[in-house]
């Protein structure tokens, strides 16, 4: 037996775990195990290049489907293992959030599951998504004759019963895009995640969620602003900019291609300045192929700051308005988490503090061992998160209530049957 064939036999009798993150720039697959303790064990992991979705959206399926083919398959290798279904993000903007409470009376009888059954039913039609297509519709905390904050009701008497339900909807077309996309590389689709929820369970702790927090995620095309308060989310908001915007305005400044822009922002970048960068120079690429033969133009460390900069004060001006239409203020509006891939830049979380008047921090993802080092940075925290809600697979009344809006079809045989049928054609 191969070494591949001895893991994936091995792997096979394991409860695993395959996340999905489609993003605008990068498109990152993970395979996990849960192990009888309920830890979870990264098996592999897979990255390509996003060349399909442009703001969280996706506007070209074949290479969206092809990116996330390759990124799945790479994941695969690494774990030995072949998987059949995924659970994806949802990042695009269009997500709106909100709390919908309900309320019956019980006549101070003791409360029983068909109590809690029949109020979580009147809660399901109480919901109206407002012609949006619901993601999540989650029982949070209940309310027992005005006690709030209450976990578990039954076998407590009450007069009237109450509950909490976090809904979480998106306009239905990108959506079913996504999953459109994901089934064509023959892959069967668990779940649809908003990724404010998953990226929060992945680096916000219990504590931070119950206190109050805003979590900023930067991703390349949308910057998702969203508020955790009483344990859940309760708002959130996006912004069409991300850290692409910095990489085209470095590109157009200094009149040099994207890729060459964005190793530029990685390897020199900063949102803080110093004296020293005045001194510090960097070569920058041409272009233009024709002007390769000529000498390389020198900029200093501090022009690029400054263009950096530029971009931030409009993002983190735009972030800061968003907080306060969220209600982010006063006791609760003290704490800010900036994950996603604009937070790896250096010295960000100082900026951010300084500009927005809070306490910031970076976000990492954490709660999954064997993760590589490559993958454990903020730009990762909603692959990361995605596998935490896999295995925490919490009661969500649209899946159990709501027929499911998005149409199946699912191919003849095994989904991994109908890729590698698939892979065979496109290499003869």
């Amino acid at each position: 037996m191969s070494r591949r064939e001895g893991r994936g036999a091995g792997a096979r009798g394991e409860r695993l775990i395959t996340a999905l993150d489609i993003g605008s720039w990068k498109v990152s697959a993970l395979i996990a195990a849960r192990g009888e303790d309920g830890g979870l064990t990264v098996l592999g992991t897979g990255q390509r290049e996003s060349r399909g979705v442009k703001r969280g959206y996706i506007a070209d399926m074949g290479a969206t489907e092809l990116a996330v083919r390759e990124a799945v398959e790479q994941a695969e290798r690494i774990a030995g293992t072949n998987i059949e279904d995924v659970w994806v993000s949802f990042s695009a903007g269009g997500l709106v959030s909100s709390i919908a409470s309900v309320e019956v009376e019980l006549g101070g009888h003791r409360i029983e599951q068909e109590d809690v059954d029949q109020l979580l039913a009147a809660g399901r039609d109480g919901i109206d998504p407002n012609g949006r297509m619901v993601l999540h519709a989650q029982p949070t905390l209940y309310t027992i004759d005005g006690l709030t904050g209450v976990r578990n009701p039954k076998g407590l008497h009450a007069d009237k019963l109450g509950v909490d339900i976090h809904v979480v909807a998106a306009d239905a077309s990108p959506v079913r895009n996504l999953d459109l996309c994901v089934r064509s590389a023959h892959l069967e689709v668990k779940s649809i995640i908003a990724a404010p929820v998953a990226t929060g369970l992945a680096c916000l702790s219990e504590e931070e969620r119950e206190l109050g927090v805003a979590l900023v995620e930067l991703g390349a095309g949308v910057t998702n602003v969203s508020l955790f308060c009483g344990g859940v989310l309760v708002g959130l908001t996006s912004l069409p900019v991300g850290a692409a915007d910095i990489t085209d305005d470095i590109a157009s400044a200094f009149g040099t291609r994207r890729a060459q822009a964005e190793r530029m922002k990685c390897f020199y970048g900063s949102a803080t300045a110093s004296p020293r960068d005045n001194h510090d120079m960097i070569e920058v690429a041409p272009l233009s192929a024709e002007e390769e033969s000529g000498e390389a133009t020198r900029i200093t460390r501090a022009q690029l700051i400054a263009v950096i900069r530029q971009r931030l004060e409009h993002l983190m001006g735009e972030i800061g308005k968003a907080l306060k239409d969220l209600g982010f203020t006063g006791p609760i509006g003290r704490q800010v988490v900036l994950t996603g891939g604009g937070a790896e830049l250096k010295g960000i979380a100082d900026y951010a503090q300084g500009l927005l008047g809070r306490t910031v921090r970076v976000g990492r993802p954490r709660g999954l061992a064997g993760l590589p080092d490559a993958h454990s940075g903020p730009a990762f925290a909603t692959l990361a998160g995605l596998t935490h809600y896999a295995a925490a697979d919490p009661v969500d009344l649209r899946s159990t209530l709501y027929e499911s809006p998005i149409v199946t079809v699912k191919a003849p045989g095994s989904a991994w049957v109908s890729r590698l049928v698939t892979a065979f054609r496109t290499n003869l």
